[in-house]
Order: C-alpha cells, then structure tokens, then sequence
C-alpha cells in the first residue's frame, strides 16, 4: 500500500484539471453533520438566487469581477 507522502507526490504531479476532478471527489467523500433546518434554508436561498438570474431580476458577474469589486472595498 502507498504511504500518503508518495499519493501526495503522484497526485501532484497530475494536469490541473485531474487534479481538480480529484478534489471534488474528495471533498463529497467527505460526511460533514448538516444540520437539516440549514441545508434547507441553503438549498431554498440557492433556488431563490437560481432563479433571479433565470427571470432577469439579476444579471450575473464573473467570480474575477466579484473579486474586484470585494477587494475595491476591502483596501484602504
């Protein structure tokens, strides 16, 4: 069986897109305690949001404009 240290260095060592495809999978692995009356909430907002951007009420803005615009109001 290989140590962590050498799938580290394998994984690594893989296209950055393999390597994402890889994170995602892990992070789903991953069994985290949600409480239902959250994820309820959070599932409801994101339909919510969902569905400003389909019905125009919103227009959407790419994650690096996002960005800029955080870090505008963030720097002295």
């Amino acid at each position: 069986m290989r140590s962590i240290e050498q799938l580290t260095e394998e994984i690594l060592s893989l296209p950055s897109a393999s390597r994402a495809l890889l994170a995602d999978k892990l992070v789903e692995s991953l069994e985290f305690d949600t409480d239902p009356v959250i994820q309820t909430v959070w599932v409801t907002e994101a339909k919510r949001r969902r569905d400003e951007v389909r019905n125009g009420s919103v227009q959407p803005i790419s994650g690096e404009d996002a960005l800029a615009q955080v870090r505008r109001l963030i720097e002295p």
